[in-house]
């Protein structure tokens, strides 16, 4: 039995909990749902596969829900592993962590990045420069938190080394498209308070990798971009430059989603809010 408790984060997740759990039950010692009060199935699915389930609300950002859980559900293993309701973990890469883990138990690795195949409306993405997408989800108790921002918060090591995964787990994007348009509403009001608090200096991010590179070039390119214009940039660099076509008709959609609706739902946040404080 691997040393390790999993975290998963829910709301409204019943589409998905169920696959989530089976692919990390009867391997890692702990596995955690904490709910931020889903309305429907997901608590009594969670309970009836033999799982923990802590309900925590309100829920302010991802970060702050989930640095809650590292310090009130318990943890005594030595690794915590933060896996999102819509995320599977393969065959392969159970396999790999279990050896890894049990290797790197007790020296100077805090923390493992893993790569994720991307699947949309079934197909896995290949192009677009989406594959692999890339976080750090595994540390050790005590050596790693979240930020605690609005949008686009990672976990942080707060010392030792990293290691990169060689195997994919595999992140389900949408259930419907409907609320794949819903959650992408919510996250564009998140963003947009991101995009105000690193204009104010509120923002205090510190990343590793691949975030912390996706991050300079958002806020060193992407932002000093014309406002809407750099949509349709977004557009072409990720549909035409990065091969995006190839991966069909799902691939369209998802740049086409990505940019022409994501990208300029922000920026008319950002204008909407610009507007509304100007005429003050």
């Amino acid at each position: 039995m691997t040393d390790m408790t999993v975290i998963i984060l829910t709301k409204n997740e019943e589409t998905n909990i169920k696959r989530c759990i089976r692919s990390v039950e009867g391997w890692v010692k702990r596995i955690v749902v904490v709910d931020s009060g889903s309305t429907d199935h997901t608590v009594e699915i969670a309970r009836g596969l033999g799982v923990e389930v802590v309900i925590h609300e309100p829920f302010v950002d991802y970060g702050r829900q989930f640095n809650w859980a590292i310090d009130n559900t318990g943890i005594r293993t030595t690794w915590v592993f933060r896996l999102d309701a819509d995320e599977v973990v393969t065959p392969e890469l159970r396999t790999e962590l279990e050896g890894l883990l049990a290797k790197h138990h007790d020296d100077d690795v805090s923390g493992f990045m893993m790569r994720y195949k991307v699947e949309f409306l079934g197909r896995y993405l290949k192009y677009g420069g989406f594959y692999p997408f890339q976080k750090i989800t595994i540390f050790k108790y005590g050596k790693g938190r979240f930020e605690e921002r609005a949008m686009g918060e990672h976990i942080v090591l707060a010392e030792g080394r990293c290691v990169n995964l060689r195997n994919d787990a595999i992140h389900h994007t949408l259930k419907t498209l409907d609320s794949y348009i819903d959650k992408h509403n919510w996250y564009a009001a998140r963003e947009v308070q991101d995009y105000f608090d690193r204009r104010s200096g509120r923002e205090n991010a510190i990343l590793d990798g691949q975030p912390e590179k996706a991050k300079k070039l958002r806020d060193g390119l992407y932002y000093r971009l014309p406002m809407f214009l750099r949509a349709k940039l977004f557009f072409w660099y990720r549909y035409y430059l990065r091969l995006g076509f190839l991966d069909g008709t799902p691939g369209y959609i998802f740049a086409f989603m990505q940019a022409y609706w994501y990208r300029t739902l922000v920026d008319a946040k950002i204008y909407e809010y610009n507007q509304n404080n100007n005429s003050k």
